[in-house]
């Protein structure tokens, strides 16, 4: 197979950066602010060429551990160029092309997602700062309740509660792995902003929104949507068996996280969040003395908890959809389709081998949670055979693979594997995410050179 090799687009960048050059000389010539050592910045860069060589090869089929995907090349491309002026997405002023590319970018979001035409949405640095965001507006909507969100839910949901000075409530898990909705009621009057996880971090689990809503709206709690890591998958759903009810559901949503840095093929850090209802401006409502200047119906820095905002990340962003649209059939759908069919791929591997290894839960999207079978059926030994497994290809020398761990409960492993032993309060299982095109190279070698994984 042929070396995908990023510097086959330097003719290109250099094309346009050209361009770009040609628009800056249009003002004049400017001393250069400081002297440039060209030997100097050479030396320097080679020392960080041989530093960045000490990653994990994340851009490689051979890594499936973490949630790392490398940018398209439109994007990266699109990101240097735009990075070359530096606009500031902060106000109009500041950078009014990059401005109004973020606008068209949430336009199409918000269709993506169903919020139609009436809506109000930005880009963020990442889906922490988006989470706050919708959690922040959520408190100011219902001021003193609670927060609350499943235990599939992201480990900085009670940090956030904490931070905005709120009760956070960690609702349990019903027998299918998904937000216990008997708990939900029992606590839903306590609760202003209920979080439901679509595309959860550790198991990928998409919980059904479907269902939560209507018990949501009886009590008056509001519904935000954390999809930082599965939103684009409702792009892909009916297909390749995700389930297509909870994605339509996303149009009553009051809020929504997505993260493109992730299946949006961006780098980091871009996120984003969607309120349904504009009105929510209000509680942004503040003014800035000296940037918002140009006439503008709405500066997006009237909307954001952040101020200074890199405009480069929606050039790298809206580039990227005008090759790639956020469409089922082309575009981002087509890698979604294929990170989704590597996950059943890899599923029908471990089912073919039933007796060393193990799916932890059917994945819903492209998480796949699994675990060397101990001959020991305890969860300690469980955890000791995922660990030996872990190290043992990571440290092959000639074939190395880079998976990740999850820790999950004991008590609810026990509760999904009854014919284990439970004897400890926490189990260590393997982690798998097929988040790349490239993992089309790994799929059917896995557990090549397995000689003997039943590690007690």
């Amino acid at each position: 197979m042929e070396l995908y090799e990023y510097s086959q687009f330097l003719p290109l960048l250099e094309k346009h950066l050209k361009e770009l050059d040609g628009w800056r000389g249009k003002f004049g010539p400017d001393p250069t602010p400081l002297p440039v050592d060209i030997d100097h910045m050479d030396e320097v860069m080679g020392q960080l060429v041989e530093r960045l060589k000490m990653n994990f090869p994340m851009h490689h089929s051979r890594y499936i551990g973490q949630m790392i995907k490398p940018p398209h090349p439109i994007a990266w491309a699109s990101y240097a160029l735009a990075m070359t002026v530096n606009p500031n997405n902060h106000s109009d002023e500041c950078g009014l092309p990059t401005s109004n590319m973020e606008r068209e970018i949430m336009k199409d979001m918000a269709n993506m997602v169903g919020y139609g035409s009436t809506y109000l949405g930005h880009l963020t640095s990442g889906g922490t700062i988006a989470n706050l965001e919708a959690l922040w507006v959520g408190r100011e909507l219902h001021p003193g309740k609670a927060i609350a969100a499943s235990k599939n839910s992201h480990y900085t949901h009670p940090r956030m509660s904490k931070l905005l000075g709120l009760e956070f409530i960690e609702l349990g898990l019903a027998e299918d792995g998904y937000l216990d909705l008997d708990e939900f009621r029992a606590h839903a009057d306590k609760i202003g902003t209920l979080v439901v996880s679509m595309g959860s971090t550790g198991h990928g689990k998409v919980e059904p929104l479907d269902k939560i809503l209507p018990i949501a709206r009886e009590y008056g709690v509001r519904i935000h949507v954390d999809a930082a890591y599965g939103g684009f998958f409702g792009l892909i759903s009916g297909d390749l068996g995700i389930r297509r009810e909870p994605w339509l559901a996303v149009a009553e949503s009051d809020s929504i996280v997505i993260d493109p840095h992730k299946h949006g093929l961006q780098p980091y850090g871009c996120g984003s969040i969607l309120f349904k209802d504009p009105s929510v401006s209000r509680v942004y409502d503040h003014d800035s003395p000296y940037t918002y200047f140009m006439p503008s119906d709405l500066h997006l820095g009237e909307i954001t908890l952040e101020c200074s905002r890199p405009g480069q990340v929606s050039a790298a962003f809206w580039a990227t959809i005008q090759l790639l649209p956020l469409q089922r059939e082309k575009g981002i759908g087509d890698y979604l389709k294929c990170s989704r069919q590597y996950a059943l791929d890899f599923c029908e591997e471990i089912a073919a081998q039933e007796d060393r290894y193990r799916l932890y839960m059917d994945p819903d999207l492209d998480i796949v949670t699994w675990m060397v079978v101990p001959e020991e059926k305890t969860t300690s030994a469980c955890s000791a055979a995922n660990r030996a497994w872990f190290q043992n290809k990571m440290d092959d020398p000639e074939n190395p693979l880079f998976v990740s761990m999850l820790k999950v409960s004991g008590e609810y492993f026990g509760r999904r594997h009854p014919d284990f032993v439970v004897d400890s309060d926490q189990v260590e299982i393997m982690r798998s995410v097929f988040i790349k095109p490239q993992h089309a190279n790994i799929i059917g070698k896995i557990f090549a050179n397995d000689s003997h994984p039943q590690v007690s």
